[in-house]
């Protein structure tokens, strides 16, 4: 069996940029849908989707609007809003401490301690400790 190639990219989440990066808490909203019909449907009169306020621009070093798409397969992503509170709503269930959506945060903190630069001292004292 032949392996997919993927692409890859990059996100650039740094706060060092020139101009300051709007603040979207708690007006960023998780909502689970499926759609389950397969069948010819106007979607042109209930949607009408506009490429714009994106939290997510590519970068085109200045050379295009953030929103044009037309450069092609670009993987290069800048930070252009930021948040840090969002609302999630279940399908057909309350919100909860078992949610796999809520559960999956758990993974920065086990994420950061695993890239977590380790001293020295670190190593001493846990060496010490299992002798």
């Amino acid at each position: 069996m032949e392996e997919e190639k993927g692409t890859t990219g990059s996100i650039n989440l740094s706060l060092n940029g020139k101009e300051e990066k709007i603040n979207l808490s708690g007006q960023v909203h998780h909502l689970p849908f499926c759609i389950k019909f397969n069948g010819p449907c106007t979607v042109s009169q209930y949607f009408k989707p506009k490429l714009k306020g994106f939290v997510l621009a590519k970068n085109n070093s200045g050379k295009r609007k953030a929103c044009d798409v037309s450069e092609g397969n670009s993987n290069d992503w800048e930070m252009k809003a930021k948040f840090d509170k969002l609302t999630y709503w279940n399908h057909d269930a309350p919100p909860s401490k078992d949610d796999p959506f809520l559960r999956s945060f758990h993974w920065f903190t086990v994420a950061e301690a695993l890239h977590k630069q380790v001293k020295a001292e670190d190593l001493a004292t846990i060496d010490a400790a299992l002798a």
